[in-house]
């Protein structure tokens, strides 16, 4: 009996440090949309997809953000350069992975599509503010 209490604690104390381990990812799993920057680990690693990770960093001062569109059929990562307004870098550096720069776009912005269909780079400015702003738009209804 007292081999039995011990082994179900150890069985509780074990299922307790997964779900409290477990937790904040499960809560970025169904977030609708975060905000966090590189000293954000964890959202930073869980969010950012590689092509924002490895992107120039054109401002000492920038953040990201992450928002699900429409339920699940579309996905927005971004990340805002305060400060500035060359996006030079960031189109070299498209280019330099493959991305081609699209002649139309649907918004006030530079449009850039690589290898994959679903995925469209989004590379603007906001009026009236120095910021570039960089979006990676995933639309999961095309194929």
């Amino acid at each position: 009996m007292h081999k039995k209490l011990k082994i179900m604690g150890l069985a509780v104390v074990l299922v307790g440090g997964v779900l409290i381990y477990a937790t904040p990812y499960i809560k970025m799993e169904f977030a609708g949309s975060a905000t966090y920057t590189e000293q954000n680990a964890r959202e930073y690693l869980f969010y950012t997809p590689e092509i924002l990770k490895k992107m120039p960093r054109i401002s000492g001062r920038y953040e990201f953000d992450f928002a699900n569109i429409t339920g699940p059929a579309k996905h927005v990562h971004a990340v805002k350069f305060y400060g500035t307004s060359d996006v030079s870098k960031i189109d070299s550096y498209l280019e330099s992975i493959g991305y081609k720069k699209q002649k139309e776009c649907d918004i006030d912005a530079s449009c850039w599509r690589g290898s994959d269909p679903q995925e469209t780079v989004y590379v603007g400015m906001l009026n009236g503010e120095k910021m570039v702003l960089v979006q990676v738009v995933t639309d999961f209804s095309k194929n």
